[in-house]
């Protein structure tokens, strides 16, 4: 078979087009982002609406969250098909279709009954569109990083790849702003009562935006050379991956596993903690949020600029050293120095941003005939386990440590550190190097 050709050719300077398709790549992620989020920052609302109200209230939030989680248990089924046909057919159809998978779902959230209407239906039809919007985000993540890195010329696929995901975590900044909004403008009272519905029906509105500025990207060089070398897949690609790519899979399992840890915990579970546990106010917390996923948005574009100079082994020690530090100085001070909620968020949430890079080890890691399949699977499936499974753990360990956010963010912290220094050595012996 033809070697397949990977990274876009290293001498080119970033064109006009490149920064077109980043700029419609990273909104579009953002506006899928928002509706697959949304639902985090009404956790609590949601809960007592979908919920018998004769629950503990540990239990109710156990099991919404449990709902949330869903949407990650389902993303490796999304990703697994969707990445399989990307390799395949080609990257934009996939990036196109997993939008409409998005905002549909997202909208029926908006308009479904609660347990007053519909008792046990409720929360089940809460929890089917849930996998439906974890299926599509499966599909939507790994698709735009392929989708940008193969555009690009390889020396700044870690400045494409952070101005990506600095675009899906203004996604989740647009949720934090929607609720902010909704939380000034409306009473609790109001929102209990209608007013939720509404951030879910604005992603609806925004997932067809997405979809229309979607129509204006371009297949990527790198698929379009191997589609016409004949040189696609030969078998089954997540076969070749699980078969050939072991360290790729494992590497980038264990880097997802760092990135749900700052995303779920320090910028999505920590509002709702603010609240339940130092009672700040829901307005109060969520305007801290949002400036740390401003500060977040940022460190991401400097996190890749930083791995295109230093690689990845020094970015990750460095920055898994910054947000263990940061992170905890956050949380230990929450219940002593209540005024330093702001510029300690802001630098947690700048030094979460150390996620930017993490899509530059793994579009190297996988060459590009199985590059979708492969940053798919080892992604979603990561993702499905830690990122889902993460709310529950943190819930369960709160009951017994209320700095329970802070230790196991310290405690992935220290696989970034391991992970930082074997990808190191790694590229010192010539793996991750572009093509």
């Amino acid at each position: 078979m033809t070697a397949a050709p990977d990274l876009a050719a290293p001498a080119r300077a970033l064109a006009r087009q490149d920064y077109k398709t980043l700029t419609l790549a990273a909104l579009g992620g953002a506006l899928e982002f928002y509706d697959f989020i949304i639902f985090v920052f009404f956790a609590a609302v949601i809960g007592e609406l979908f919920f018998p109200p004769d629950l503990p209230d540990w239990l109710r939030q156990f099991q919404t969250f449990g709902i949330f989680a869903a949407g990650y248990l389902a993303r490796p089924l999304g990703g697994i098909v969707m990445a399989h046909f990307g390799d395949l057919m080609g990257r934009k159809k996939m990036f196109t279709l997993s939008i409409i998978l998005m905002a549909l779902p997202t909208l029926f959230m908006g308009l479904l009954p609660t347990y007053a209407s519909l008792g046990i239906a409720a929360p089940l039809l809460l929890l089917a569109l849930r996998i439906l919007q974890g299926a599509a985000i499966g599909g939507e993540v790994p698709g735009a990083w392929v989708f940008v890195a193969e555009h690009v010329p390889a020396r700044h696929t870690g400045y494409a790849c952070g101005t990506l995901t600095a675009g899906l975590t203004a996604g989740i900044l647009l949720g934090s702003l929607v609720a902010t909004w909704l939380n000034t403008a409306f009473s609790q009272p109001e929102i209990r009562d209608w007013a939720w519905r509404l951030p879910f029906i604005l992603g609806g509105v925004f997932g067809l935006v997405a979809m229309y500025l979607r129509r204006w990207l371009h297949e990527t060089p790198v698929f379009a050379e191997m589609q016409a070398k004949k040189a696609l897949a030969a078998e089954l690609p997540l076969k070749t991956v699980v078969r050939e790519h072991k360290r790729a899979v494992a590497v980038s399992m264990g880097l997802t596993w760092l990135l749900s840890a700052g995303i779920v915990v320090v910028i999505l579970m920590t509002p709702t903690y603010l609240q339940k546990q130092f009672g700040i106010a829901p307005a109060l917390a969520l305007k801290a949020n949002s400036l740390a996923i401003v500060c977040l948005t940022a460190g991401c574009i400097v996190a890749g600029m930083v791995v295109d100079r230093l690689g990845a082994g020094k970015t990750f020690i460095g920055g898994s050293v910054l947000l263990a530090t940061s992170s905890y100085a956050f949380y230990s001070s929450l219940g002593t120095a209540p005024e330093q909620l702001f510029p300690l968020y802001a630098l947690a949430g700048f030094s979460v941003g150390i996620v930017g890079a993490v899509p530059w080890v793994m579009v190297r890691a996988f060459p590009a005939v199985v590059r979708f399949s492969g940053l798919s699977f080892s992604y979603n499936l990561a993702y499905a386990v830690f990122g889902g499974l993460t709310p529950m753990a943190v819930t369960l360990m709160l009951k017994n440590d209320p700095l329970a956010p802070a230790h196991y963010v310290l405690a992935l912290c220290a696989l970034g550190l391991v992970l930082g220094t074997y990808l190191l050595a790694s590229e010192k012996r010539g793996w991750l190097k572009a093509a």
